[in-house]
């Protein structure tokens, strides 16, 4: 029977940045999870790494803070998978007034310091490109900085430096039971090979909106704090604007929502606050959500879109921690970290948000450490997630380079395997000289080396994982697309040695 030091349930972005820095630390760590990596409530975020400007009318200054101070290490951490962005927020004079709005942005510039991103602004739309796209009545603004994320990368990315720190990553695996015995946990889990009992000295619930449930049915273990489940749906339109700046805009029920530049050729709009008491693992956007966002974006573009000019959704479910609040967009964004000592140790993740993740993990290691005789100091601020250490953390600069080093790469293909995996590209590459090395391009600008890639070093094993949590090529790509990226990862599996593929995936490093 397997022994670790820590088992980690869950791998959204907490159970992945807990595996990481435990890992980090010397403990022999196993994270399993039930479905993919981030295939829940980790990569259906509206994308943002944030202090959450909207969080000061709720008076959560300390949240904001812990945010603002880790927004800009996560940029630096992967710069291929995170970039500054600049937010334009319209005034609408029927809304929040002109002073409310310039306060909130003044804590929001000085709440915590700044290295690299500008502070905010005033401007007038007649003199700015972000004011062309709206509607004539808006004639000023305002301007501030915040950050992007390709948030399911960014779990991928943290359990990518876990695996190679020593750490076992074990996609649709579920851990099915729990209890202790003696001084630690007895564990079955239930994965691709049938069940199996592993030990473990500690264990972590980061089961995002089941840590209820794992408490409750798995664990069998009271729980003290409570989650809250909040239903947030996006949209997706083919692009209403052709610069570089989103937006915030303030609505008549008080909620904002974002319009932000996607994927070059399309643009992202959300998100909806709906209290959802169904299955987390079947939410999906519904028709009034769908007419919401839409009717807010009519509100301040010109150009107005309806239903049918939705090419695509995404709705996840948020696990806040339950505050009372009698507003679902009031739920703190707050976490809890729930320790249970009472014999061997339980540590379950209440809440949080994508910008705060790092913090968390270090936070819950820190707490459990010590309880395993571990005195290592945390590690992980300033440090790179594999694929970030690019020169000066210039993307561009990177980008440049690549195309001279491989001037047959198509630019297009250079700049989106760049942005995908940063300096690790040179990995996926190796030592092709030409596109014909990379193998069948098995769909417009996939080839295989690139799905071999995936496969080996990113745990996918289905086109979903491969066309929308690692890539977002499924909005560029024709019908279809998925049916051939099935067949071949069939191939590629039944090519394989038994069990190589699951090996190489859950042993890294």
């Amino acid at each position: 029977m397997e022994s670790y030091d820590l088992l980690v349930i869950g791998g959204g972005i907490n159970g992945a940045g807990i595996a990481r820095d435990a890992a980090g630390r010397g403990l022999k760590v196993l994270l399993c999870e039930k479905d993919d990596l981030a295939a829940h409530t980790s990569s259906a975020s509206t994308k943002l790494i944030h202090g959450g400007l909207r969080y000061l009318e709720y008076y959560e200054f300390s949240l904001v803070r812990k945010a603002l101070q880790e927004r800009e290490g996560l940029l630096d951490a992967a710069p291929h998978i995170m970039w500054p962005l600049r937010f334009v927020m319209p005034h609408d004079a029927e809304q929040r007034p002109a002073w409310l709005i310039r306060c909130g942005l003044f804590l929001y510039d000085h709440l915590a310091r700044r290295r690299r991103l500008p502070g905010s602004e005033r401007i007038r739309f007649d003199r700015h490109p972000a004011g062309s796209p709206l509607k004539s009545r808006y004639h000023q603004g305002f301007v501030y900085s915040d950050g992007w994320v390709n948030d399911a990368r960014l779990v991928v990315l943290n359990a990518m430096d876990a695996a190679e720190r020593g750490a076992s990553i074990r996609t649709r695996t579920a851990c099915v039971a729990a209890q202790r015995d003696g001084d630690g946990w007895l564990c079955t889990l239930d994965g691709e090979h049938g069940q199996q009992q592993v030990r473990a000295r500690a264990l972590v619930n980061a089961g995002g909106p089941w840590v209820q449930q794992l408490l409750g049915g798995v664990i069998h273990a009271p729980a003290r704090k409570a989650i809250r489940l909040v239903k947030g749906s996006h949209i997706i339109v083919k692009k209403l604007f052709d610069h570089d700046f989103a937006y915030i805009f303030q609505n008549p029920d008080k909620r904002i929502i974002f319009a932000i530049p996607y994927e070059q050729d399309f643009t992202l709009i959300g998100t909806t606050d709906v209290e959802y008491h169904d299955d987390a693992a079947r939410v999906a956007i519904d028709n009034d959500e769908i007419a919401y966002l839409c009717a807010m974006s009519n509100r301040y573009f010109a150009q107005q879109i309806s239903p049918a000019d939705v090419v695509a959704t995404y709705s996840g479910v948020r696990p806040l921690l339950d505050d009372e609040h009698d507003n679902a967009s009031g739920v703190t964004r707050d976490y809890a970290l729930e320790l249970d000592g009472d014999g061997a140790p339980l540590l379950s993740v209440f809440g949080g948000k994508i910008t705060t993740y790092r913090k968390l993990a270090e936070q819950a290691v820190d707490q459990l450490a010590p309880l395993l005789g571990n005195t290592r100091p945390s590690w992980t601020a300033g440090q790179h997630l594999p694929g970030g250490d690019l020169p000066d953390g210039d993307f561009d600069a990177f980008v440049r380079s690549l195309q001279q080093a491989k001037p047959w790469l198509p630019p297009a293909l250079a700049t989106r395997l760049a942005r995908t995996y940063g300096s690790r590209v040179h990995a996926l590459l190796g030592t092709a000289a030409n596109l014909a090395a990379l193998g069948a391009e098995i769909q417009p600008g996939l080839y295989e080396a690139e799905l071999r890639y995936l496969v080996d070093k990113e745990w996918a094993t289905c086109a979903d994982d491969v066309l929308w949590r690692r890539s977002k090529l499924r909005l560029h790509l024709p019908a279809g697309a998925g049916d051939a990226v099935e067949r071949w990862l069939a191939a590629y599996r039944s090519s394989q040695p038994a069990g190589s593929v699951r090996e190489t995936q859950a042993h890294q490093g």
